[in-house]
């Protein structure tokens, strides 16, 4: 499995990461969890992502591969109140409790990277919820902070030059980090997490899917209609897809989530086929300037 310098920090990281959203919000069987990231980890996976708002996540990992702690770096988030206290999203006075609590699910005394997650841009601005980030770095409870969201918010955490990570969206559906953020964030010495890097797969959803998440990219595809995602062979797809995220400049691991088993080494198994081609690469982005809509930013 390739790896890539993560920005300025000392990390080289998988160029497929883990997204554990879906084995947390689906409450995946332990079992299959176990089978899935110790798999992973043997086959190079050394990136695995989370977030204090992803159901069970965080619990499930701690509980399957907390003992390999030492195989992998560990990305979590902060922002949201989840039932922790009687306060609102992304109050300062949430991310210490937060991040403790993270850090009891995962059984481990530190995370890699903690990132703010989907902070609006004004409450950025105020500053009081990034000084009290800093804090938790300069606490050791984690390594590198980060911000994970899109677009003016994305830009302005870049901008703002304190920190380590960006996690962003990206992908044959969602475009507009090639142009507005990844190259500040590679002028700022950042890591660059993507995040959604194959759009869920909307394409071959044969439904309206719903929710905030799948409907806009199951919405945009639908006008997109890219050649390359007709017919039947999914994984030949997923793997165009996949690699065209990766091509983009600055871009150092993409997380990739799933709940079943053997998914993330099917994953890992098409990336042999090397870099996209350049000609299709570039295809693939004038077809997204000639049909894609202003308003076609981040989902979050």
């Amino acid at each position: 499995m390739e790896r890539r310098q993560f920005g300025s920090t000392d990390m080289k990281v998988s160029v497929l990461g883990f997204g554990a959203a879906q084995i947390g919000k689906y409450k995946a069987p332990v079992e299959v969890v176990e089978q899935l990231l110790g798999s992973a980890l043997d086959a190079g996976l050394n990136v695995i992502d989370t977030a204090e708002c992803y159901g069970i996540s965080e619990e499930l990992i701690g509980r399957t591969v907390g003992h390999r702690r030492q195989d992998y770096y560990l990305f979590t988030k902060c922002g949201h109140a989840e039932g922790l206290a009687d306060l609102p999203d992304w109050d300062p006075g949430l991310v210490e409790p937060s991040i403790d609590r993270s850090l009891k699910r995962l059984k481990t005394d530190y995370v890699d990277v903690v990132h703010l997650h989907n902070t609006p841009e004004k409450l950025l601005r105020q500053g009081d919820l990034i000084e009290e980030l800093q804090r938790m770095k300069d606490k050791g409870k984690t390594r590198y902070i980060g911000y994970s969201g899109d677009s003016q918010a994305a830009l302005y955490a870049i901008e703002c030059g304190v920190f380590d990570s960006l996690e962003t969206s990206l992908n044959i559906a969602d475009q507009e980090s090639i142009d507005l953020t990844l190259p500040e964030a590679a002028k700022g010495g950042m890591g660059v997490v993507i995040k959604r890097p194959i759009a869920n797969a909307a394409w071959y959803i044969g439904k309206q899917p719903g929710g905030k998440i799948h409907q806009p990219y199951w919405d945009r595809f639908n006008q997109l209609r890219y050649d390359f995602l007709q017919g039947d062979d999914v994984m030949g797809q997923v793997s165009i897809a996949l690699r065209f995220t990766l091509s983009v400049p600055g871009v150092c691991t993409a997380i990739v989530g799933t709940r079943k088993a053997d998914r993330w080494l099917q994953n890992a198994e098409i990336l042999k086929d090397g870099p996209l081609e350049v000609e299709q690469i570039q295809a693939i982005r004038d077809h997204w300037k000639a049909v894609a809509r202003a308003d076609w930013i981040g989902v979050e």
